[in-house]
């Protein structure tokens, strides 16, 4: 028999030795007995009983634990019982009836223990009690108090039988993390440095605040701390947290009440949270005691002296690798290269390595797949987790664009190859040419297309995705600034942090709405236009990837803001014969067209986006004629586009068309 067996068989004799205590007790009430009156033959054998019970207990019981955990008295105990005993013993009832005198009564009442329970005190029945306090057994709602029904609580009433479990009202609030396979040294220092502040504290535990930019970094620290500690960890979002007051006090309760009977830890993760979610995590963090973490990218105002911010690092470079190597196995050796490679690009920590690598086992298994293969599956799989934080911050554009799409003069695309060389090289010249160990500052790739609305400032921003295999996301700052202070910088960090993982190529849309010209500070409201202006200018210049702004109008912008953008492609209005390169390859090969006049066509004036436009909407309109794409269903598109645009299309532009 096992020994955990052997407790639960001790456990239950242990509780029905004192239920059979209760059962005698009852009976001398209702045979009219005073609780002080002298132990009959009867109890004087329940007692007996008991004693023996304990003593073959191989560990404390589950009724000592809590009774210890709660410092409940004699008469609390033996009320809590006479609750459990009408949930466990058939008789209770009857006997609970006999003993008030009343066949309409078989449930237990705090003057049914008063009058029958020795050791009797009034303050057990007061809310402060720990009865009460703790939610351990529950008042009916009645006129007298003394006189309503009482009942355990069912999450106890299974603690008493030794079942242990997360309470159902907190089920849908929290989630239980395991410890990770490997974390990074740095970060495994952060988890040591925790089990040393907790392990042997007798008094009450410091809370711990981990601070870092990755939500995920910071569980899989107090992950492994509690591991170590031998406390199952649970992670509550800030934004689960009820906002009233009294839904927060009972989630505390509850949850101070689980920490207490099982040991478990408790993570409050306000990476995510906004300002009513951060004041009510506050609230709530400021009630609990025992193994707590909270963990924020900025320390909360949490006050009190038991308080302790440790930050959680990013693995290094090295320490990467080394996670990679551990979670590969033997295929790190034949993708050696390519995990330094994508080490360069993809700032991963533990969990997204470990998720990686596994993608990229199952599909090496599955696939046989050559060595290059190899190397495009684990870039791939980089990239997969990288996403899950931009996505819900961002929108990613699938690059469909290549550089031979691209119809620029040459000096633009010139600068285009240099910004890609940059992203692509960024390793070797930062890293391994030492370029980054005189200062981050200045390291990040940033460039500013410039042009009217159409001319192929999107479209580049893909062909440089597309090309560096990395994922775009477009950010409208226009919908990112915000007009209450700090906002703004807080839109903007949510954007760089989550992109430092996969080092994606950001898109900056309406730059204007942010970086016009800087001006004089006349009121608050400038200072902190100001200050938005420079936190970007600082992520950017810190940035591992590409961050790209777009503009309409470059004069706008102040020169102080463009002196700090590595690269400066300034889009020009396509002139004619720009226009008839963009006309001969906006057609798909597969689409059917017929007696089209290239010549003509570039005569429109309009940019290649609006050639684009008119392109595939003569396209839906040939295809509903069941014809090929001729000058007539360009001619109907045209005209609706010139109309979008409020611009009057010339006899020049469409001479000779019919």
């Amino acid at each position: 028999m096992s020994a955990q067996q052997d407790w639960t068989d001790a456990n239950q004799a242990r509780l029905l030795a004192g239920l059979a205590e209760l059962r005698v007790l009852l009976e001398r009430r209702a045979r009219g007995e005073a609780a002080d009156a002298p132990p009959d033959e009867a109890l004087t054998q329940a007692g007996a009983d008991e004693r023996a019970a304990l003593a073959a207990l191989p560990a404390p019981s589950a009724l000592d634990s809590l009774c210890a955990a709660f410092g409940l008295s004699a008469f609390e105990r033996r009320l809590l019982l006479l609750c459990a005993g009408l949930e466990l013993d058939g008789e209770f009832a009857r006997l609970c009836a006999a003993a008030q005198g009343d066949a309409q009564r078989p449930f237990p009442t705090f003057g049914l223990a008063l009058a029958a329970l020795p050791e009797a005190h009034w303050s057990a029945l007061t809310p402060a009690s720990p009865l009460r306090l703790w939610r351990l057994i529950e008042v009916a709602p009645g006129d007298s108090l003394v006189a309503s029904p009482l009942r355990i609580d069912e999450r106890i009433l299974h603690f008493l039988t030794g079942i242990s479990y997360l309470d159902e009202r907190l089920r849908p609030l929290l989630r239980a993390v395991e410890a990770p396979a490997a974390l990074a040294p740095t970060q495994q220092a952060v988890a040591e440095r925790v089990v040393e502040l907790w392990e042997g504290e007798t008094g009450e535990l410091p809370a711990v605040q981990l601070c870092a930019s990755d939500a995920a970094a910071c569980q899989g620290v107090a992950a492994a701390a509690s591991a170590a500690l031998g406390a199952p960890l649970f992670v509550l979002r800030a934004a689960e947290i009820p906002t009233g007051g009294a839904e927060r006090e009972q989630l505390q309760r509850l949850w101070q009440r689980e920490g207490v009977l099982s040991g478990w830890a408790l993570l409050v993760d306000c990476h995510e949270a906004e300002n009513e979610a951060r004041r009510a995590a506050v609230e709530l963090l400021r009630g609990l005691r025992g193994p707590v973490f909270v963990a924020a990218r900025e320390p909360l105002r949490l006050g009190g002296p038991r308080r302790v911010r440790l930050d959680v690092p990013r693995p290094t470079p090295a320490e990467q690798i080394g996670l990679w190597e551990r979670a590969l196995g033997e295929a790190a050796a034949e993708l050696n290269g390519q995990v330094a490679t994508a080490v360069e690009h993809f700032q991963l920590g533990s969990e997204g390595i470990q998720a990686a690598s596994a993608q990229v086992l199952a599909q090496l298994r599955h696939g046989g797949t050559p060595a290059d293969g190899a190397a495009r599956l684990l870039w791939e799989a980089c990239r997969v987790q990288a996403r899950p934080r931009l996505d819900d911050l961002a929108e990613r554009i699938e690059p469909a664009a290549a550089w031979d799409d691209l119809v620029l003069p040459a000096p633009q695309k010139e600068i285009l190859r240099q910004i890609a060389a940059n992203v692509a090289q960024r390793g070797t010249v930062y890293e391994r040419w030492g370029f980054s160990g005189r200062g981050r500052r200045g390291l990040g790739i940033s460039a500013l297309f410039a042009g009217a609305s159409g001319t192929g400032k999107t479209m580049a921003a893909e062909v440089l995705a597309g090309g560096l295999a990395l994922d775009l996301y477009r950010i409208d700052l226009s919908q990112v600034v915000s007009k209450y202070i700090g906002e703004t910088e807080k839109n903007l960090a949510r954007v760089f942090d989550a992109a430092e993982e996969g080092g994606a190529v950001l898109l900056f849309d309406e730059a204007d709405a942010l970086f016009g010209k800087r001006s004089e500070v006349k009121d608050s409201h400038d200072r902190y236009a100001n200050i938005e202006v420079s936190y970007l200018l600082q992520r950017m210049e810190a940035y591992r990837g590409l961050a790209i702004l777009t503009t309409n109008m470059k004069s706008a912008l102040d020169p102080a803001f463009l002196r700090r953008i590595r690269f400066l492609v300034q889009f020009p209005f396509p002139d004619a014969a720009q226009r008839a390169e963009i006309w001969r390859r906006i057609f798909p090969a597969a689409t059917p067209t017929e007696g089209l006049d290239v010549a003509r066509l570039a005569r429109l004036n309009v940019a290649g986006g609006n050639i684009r436009n008119i392109a595939l909407n003569a396209a839906f309109l040939a295809a509903a004629a069941a014809q090929p794409v001729r000058m007539e269903h360009l001619l109907r598109a045209t005209r609706g586009e010139y109309a979008k645009l409020e611009k009057p299309l010339t006899d020049t532009e469409v001479a000779g068309w019919r």
